[in-house]
C-alpha cells in the first residue's frame, strides 16, 4: 500500500491551488495573488463552501457556491454558455470556479475602472446604496492581499 505523508499532500494541493489562481489571473489579467485573497475572504480557502444569502425578513435570495464564492444569480449564463452543467459544477471544479471569479472580476473592473471601490462591487454589487458595503469589502480584501505581496506571513 502506498501512502502519501499528509505534509506532501497538503503541499501538492498547495501547488494547485497556487496553479488555479495563476492560470485564472493570466487568463483575465488579474494578479493571482489578488485572486487568492478574495477567495480567502469568501470562503478561507474551502472549495465546498456555501453561503446561503437572506434578507431582513430570512427569505432567501441568493446562494454563493465554493472559493470564489459564485453567486447563483450567475448560473443560468453560465449554463448557457456551456461553462457549468449545474451549481455542482463550482464545488467540484476548484480551479474552474476560480476562473469563474477571475471573468466576474474582469467584468466588474472593465465596468466601473481599476480601482479598489471597484473591486468591492465583487461582493457588494454596484447599486450605490452599497457605496460602503463596496469600501468595506475592498478594504478587507487589501488586508489580506498586502501580507500575500509583502510576504508578511501573518494573517488578518
Amino acid at each position: 500500500m502506498n501512502i502519501i505523508p499528509f505534509w506532501l499532500a497538503m503541499s501538492m494541493t498547495t501547488a494547485a491551488q497556487a496553479f488555479c489562481f495563476n492560470e485564472a489571473g493570466a487568463i483575465y489579467q488579474i494578479d493571482p495573488k489578488l485572486l487568492k485573497a478574495i477567495a480567502q475572504q469568501e470562503s478561507s480557502l474551502s472549495a465546498r463552501e456555501v453561503n446561503i444569502n437572506r434578507d431582513k425578513q430570512g427569505r432567501v435570495l441568493s446562494t454563493d457556491y465554493g472559493l470564489m464564492q459564485i453567486n447563483s444569480i450567475h448560473i443560468p449564463k453560465l449554463q448557457k454558455m456551456g461553462v457549468i452543467r449545474n451549481q455542482q459544477d463550482l464545488l467540484n471544479q476548484p480551479c474552474l470556479n476560480v476562473k469563474i471569479g477571475a471573468w466576474i472580476l474582469a467584468q466588474h473592473l472593465r465596468e466601473c475602472g481599476v480601482n479598489w471601490a471597484c473591486l468591492g462591487s465583487y461582493n457588494a454589487g454596484f447599486h450605490p446604496r452599497n457605496e460602503k458595503k463596496r469600501l468595506r469589502y475592498a478594504q478587507q480584501i487589501y488586508a489580506r492581499y498586502w501580507p500575500i505581496v509583502s510576504g508578511d506571513r501573518r494573517t488578518p
